[in-house]
C-alpha cells in the first residue's frame, strides 16, 4: 500500500481532562511541515486538545526544543517534534538524522514524557511531499496519534 493509499488515523479513546500539546516544529521545509501540522491539528481537535506550538531553527534542535519545554513545568501532557530532512551531497544529512533522532528518544526516555515524532527523512523533497499532503497518511498525523497513545498509557499506568 502507497503512502497515498493509507487510512487518515483517527485519535484514539482519550479518558480525563483535554490534553495540552506542545508542539515543537523545525520548519525548514515550511510547505511539507505545515502540512504535517495541519494534520496534527486536526488529530488534536478530535480531543479537543490545548495546543502551544514553537518553532526552533531545524532538526538538530527539535529534541532541545523539546527538553526545554519538559524543564519548563508549563504542565504539558505530551509534545510532537516535526521537521524534514533531505538527503545532500555530504555526510551532513546521516549526523543530522541520527542526532535528531536519537536525541527525541533520549529525551522521551529520560524526561517521561509522551512524544510523537514525524521527523522525515527522506531522499527527495517529492518523498517528503507525499508523506506530508492532505490525503492519505499524513505522518504529522501518526506523530499526533502516537502522542496521545502515549497520554492514554500515561494515565492508565497513574490510575
Amino acid at each position: 500500500m502507497s503512502t497515498a493509499d493509507a487510512p487518515a488515523p483517527k485519535a484514539p479513546e482519550l479518558s480525563g481532562p483535554a490534553p495540552k500539546i506542545l508542539i515543537v516544529s523545525a520548519p525548514y521545509y515550511h510547505h511539507v511541515v505545515d502540512g504535517m501540522l495541519a494534520a496534527a491539528r486536526e488529530i488534536f481537535a478530535q480531543v479537543n486538545a490545548e495546543l502551544s506550538i514553537v518553532e526552533v531553527s531545524g532538526a538538530f534542535e527539535l529534541p532541545q526544543g523539546v527538553a526545554i519545554a519538559a524543564r519548563s513545568g508549563k504542565g504539558f501532557d505530551g509534545y510532537i517534534a516535526l521537521g524534514c530532512v533531505v538527503r545532500g551531497e555530504t555526510d551532513h544529512y546521516e549526523f543530522i538524522c541520527s542526532a535528531a533522532m536519537d536525541g527525541l528518544m533520549r529525551v522521551a526516555v529520560d524526561n517521561g514524557v509522551c512524544l510523537g515524532t514525524a521527523v522525515l527523512t527522506v531522499d527527495t523533497l517529492a518523498q517528503a511531499v507525499a508523506r506530508s499532503h492532505e490525503t492519505g497518511a499524513n505522518k504529522g498525523a501518526e506523530a499526533a496519534v502516537a502522542c496521545l497513545r502515549q497520554i492514554a498509557l500515561a494515565r492508565l499506568m497513574a490510575i
